[in-house]
Protein backbone atom coordinates (compact mmCIF):
# COMPACT_ATOMS: atom_id res chain seq x y z
CA UNK A 1 0.00 0.00 0.00
CA UNK A 2 1.10 3.52 -0.81
CA UNK A 3 -0.60 6.58 0.62
CA UNK A 4 -0.54 9.82 -1.36
CA UNK A 5 -1.57 13.21 -0.01
CA UNK A 6 -1.94 16.20 -2.33
CA UNK A 7 -1.88 19.83 -1.28
CA UNK A 8 -1.46 23.27 -2.79
CA UNK A 9 -4.60 23.76 -4.83
CA UNK A 10 -6.61 26.95 -4.77
CA UNK A 11 -7.99 29.88 -6.72
CA UNK A 12 -5.71 31.93 -8.96
CA UNK A 13 -6.16 34.45 -11.75
CA UNK A 14 -5.25 33.60 -15.32
CA UNK A 15 -1.53 34.05 -15.87
CA UNK A 16 -0.76 33.21 -12.26
CA UNK A 17 1.08 30.30 -10.69
CA UNK A 18 0.45 27.52 -8.18
CA UNK A 19 2.58 24.68 -6.86
CA UNK A 20 1.00 21.36 -6.01
CA UNK A 21 2.62 18.84 -3.68
CA UNK A 22 2.17 15.07 -3.48
CA UNK A 23 3.60 13.42 -0.37
CA UNK A 24 4.06 9.66 -0.74
CA UNK A 25 4.37 7.13 2.09
CA UNK A 26 7.10 5.38 0.08
CA UNK A 27 8.81 5.55 -3.30
CA UNK A 28 7.88 3.09 -6.04
CA UNK A 29 8.62 3.57 -9.76
CA UNK A 30 6.95 6.83 -10.71
CA UNK A 31 4.48 9.51 -9.70
CA UNK A 32 2.16 11.25 -12.12
CA UNK A 33 -0.33 14.07 -12.02
CA UNK A 34 -3.71 13.72 -13.68
CA UNK A 35 -6.60 16.17 -13.77
CA UNK A 36 -10.34 15.82 -14.11
CA UNK A 37 -13.20 18.17 -14.91
CA UNK A 38 -16.88 17.37 -14.36
CA UNK A 39 -18.23 14.89 -16.88
CA UNK A 40 -14.82 13.96 -18.26
CA UNK A 41 -12.28 11.26 -17.57
CA UNK A 42 -8.96 11.86 -15.89
CA UNK A 43 -6.38 13.43 -18.19
CA UNK A 44 -2.62 12.83 -17.94
CA UNK A 45 -0.64 15.95 -17.06
CA UNK A 46 2.93 14.96 -16.15
CA UNK A 47 5.01 12.15 -14.71
CA UNK A 48 8.40 11.76 -13.06
CA UNK A 49 10.30 8.58 -12.16
CA UNK A 50 11.75 8.27 -8.67
CA UNK A 51 15.09 6.96 -9.88
CA UNK A 52 16.79 9.18 -12.43
CA UNK A 53 13.88 11.61 -12.61
CA UNK A 54 12.76 11.07 -16.19
CA UNK A 55 9.85 13.39 -16.98
CA UNK A 56 6.96 13.34 -19.42
CA UNK A 57 4.35 16.04 -20.08
CA UNK A 58 1.06 16.38 -21.87
CA UNK A 59 1.32 18.66 -24.88
CA UNK A 60 -1.19 21.05 -23.36
CA UNK A 61 1.10 21.88 -20.41
CA UNK A 62 4.58 21.70 -21.96
CA UNK A 63 6.53 24.87 -21.31
CA UNK A 64 4.14 25.99 -18.55
CA UNK A 65 4.22 23.18 -15.96
CA UNK A 66 7.24 21.54 -14.38
CA UNK A 67 7.28 18.33 -12.35
CA UNK A 68 10.05 17.73 -9.82
CA UNK A 69 10.81 15.54 -6.80
CA UNK A 70 12.45 15.64 -3.40
CA UNK A 71 13.73 12.16 -2.61
CA UNK A 72 14.48 12.99 1.00
CA UNK A 73 10.88 14.08 1.58
CA UNK A 74 9.25 11.47 -0.71
CA UNK A 75 7.43 14.38 -2.29
CA UNK A 76 6.65 15.26 -5.90
CA UNK A 77 5.80 18.79 -6.97
CA UNK A 78 3.93 20.26 -9.90
CA UNK A 79 4.85 23.88 -10.56
CA UNK A 80 2.13 25.42 -12.71
CA UNK A 81 2.86 28.73 -14.41
CA UNK A 82 0.96 30.85 -16.93
CA UNK A 83 -2.25 29.23 -15.79
CA UNK A 84 -5.29 29.36 -18.05
CA UNK A 85 -9.00 28.96 -17.23
CA UNK A 86 -8.92 25.63 -19.08
CA UNK A 87 -6.46 24.34 -16.46
CA UNK A 88 -9.30 24.41 -13.94
CA UNK A 89 -9.80 20.87 -12.62
CA UNK A 90 -9.33 18.55 -9.70
CA UNK A 91 -5.70 17.46 -9.77
CA UNK A 92 -4.77 13.98 -8.59
CA UNK A 93 -1.40 12.40 -8.03
CA UNK A 94 -0.95 8.71 -8.67
CA UNK A 95 1.86 6.21 -8.37
CA UNK A 96 2.82 3.19 -10.43
CA UNK A 97 4.49 0.30 -8.65
CA UNK A 98 5.86 -1.43 -11.74
CA UNK A 99 7.90 -0.08 -14.64
CA UNK A 100 5.25 1.37 -16.94
CA UNK A 101 4.68 3.83 -19.73
CA UNK A 102 3.55 7.24 -18.52
CA UNK A 103 0.31 8.14 -20.27
CA UNK A 104 -2.09 5.26 -19.60
CA UNK A 105 -4.22 5.75 -16.50
CA UNK A 106 -4.45 1.97 -16.09
CA UNK A 107 -0.75 1.84 -15.20
CA UNK A 108 -1.29 3.62 -11.89
CA UNK A 109 -1.99 1.65 -8.74
CA UNK A 110 -2.60 4.19 -5.98
CA UNK A 111 -4.25 7.60 -6.02
CA UNK A 112 -4.50 10.61 -3.79
CA UNK A 113 -7.74 12.32 -2.83
CA UNK A 114 -7.34 15.21 -5.27
CA UNK A 115 -6.96 18.96 -4.89
CA UNK A 116 -9.05 21.62 -6.64
CA UNK A 117 -7.36 24.16 -8.91
CA UNK A 118 -9.53 27.00 -10.16
CA UNK A 119 -8.23 29.59 -12.64
CA UNK A 120 -10.38 32.67 -13.08
CA UNK A 121 -10.37 34.72 -16.29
Amino acid sequence: QVQLVESGGGLVQAGGSLRLSCAASKRTFSVAWFRQTPGKGREFVARITWGIGTTHYAESVKGRFAISKDDAQNTVYLQMNSLKPEDTAVYYCATSVGITTPFDIRNYDYWGQGTQVTVSS
